[in-house]
């Protein structure tokens, strides 16, 4: 079995048309300023698994869902896709929304854009702590002015996202963002990946949430 290494994550551009998601951006962008002025979009939680337990678990981001569960919210539900459904607000974003049918996934579940202002720093956290639960997501972005990254939680290091989208370990590392000063957003879209697509993943056989990582890892494609 191949042993990933942390910090690390899966560049998942090869695989997605990042000619098509960078256009989006000027639009994207004129969206969220037109409803930063309202600012009814709940705020972001990072959730209790903190780096640092005096880190805030409200960073100042807000969010987007572009996809509601019709069940009271479970963050283990993210990708039981028979329980989402589009909201109301995702066809304010039908550009995107035509971007992430293109993506490889044979169903999704939630999808939601987390943005800020200010570009105020995310703290650094794990999404839960079930090794055995691999959610299948693809985190991207428009732009790069957000410094997103991995963190090692055994001697700090860091691995910044350099492309325009990944797939990452949330359990055996870290995550968060460095502040940026200016608009800064990012969309993740969770669900089930298509047939042709998990072909190419090498899932262990323990510890499922390293998958991306052993993916990152190995020579596959």
């Amino acid at each position: 079995m191949i042993t990933p290494h942390y910090p690390s994550y899966k560049n998942i551009d090869p695989f997605i048309d990042v000619e098509q998601l960078q256009a989006l951006d000027g639009f994207i962008t004129e969206r969220l300023h037109q409803r930063l002025a309202a600012a009814e979009d709940r705020p972001f939680y990072t959730g209790p698994f903190l780096l640092d337990a005096d880190a805030p678990a409200l960073p100042g981001t807000r969010m987007i869902e572009l996809a509601r569960s019709r069940e009271p919210e479970n963050y283990y539900d993210l990708d039981r896709t028979e329980i989402w459904e589009p909201a109301p607000v995702a066809a304010e974003f039908a550009p995107l929304m035509d971007f992430i049918a293109s993506l490889p996934f044979a169903t999704t579940g939630r999808m939601l854009i987390m943005y800020d202002a200010s570009g105020r720093a995310v703290s650094a956290h794990k999404d839960h702590e079930s090794a055995e639960l691999c959610h299948e997501f693809i985190w991207f972005r428009t732009n790069l002015s957000k410094p997103f990254y991995m963190l090692n939680p055994d001697n700090g290091e860091r691995a910044y996202v350099t492309g325009h989208s990944a797939w990452f370990d949330t359990v055996n590392q870290f995550h968060g963002a460095d502040a940026s000063g200016e608009l800064s957003f990012s969309i993740r879209v969770d669900g089930v990946f298509s047939d042709e697509f998990r072909s190419r993943i090498p899932f262990p056989a323990e510890n499922r949430s390293a998958a991306p990582s052993v993916w990152a890892c190995s020579l596959s494609h």
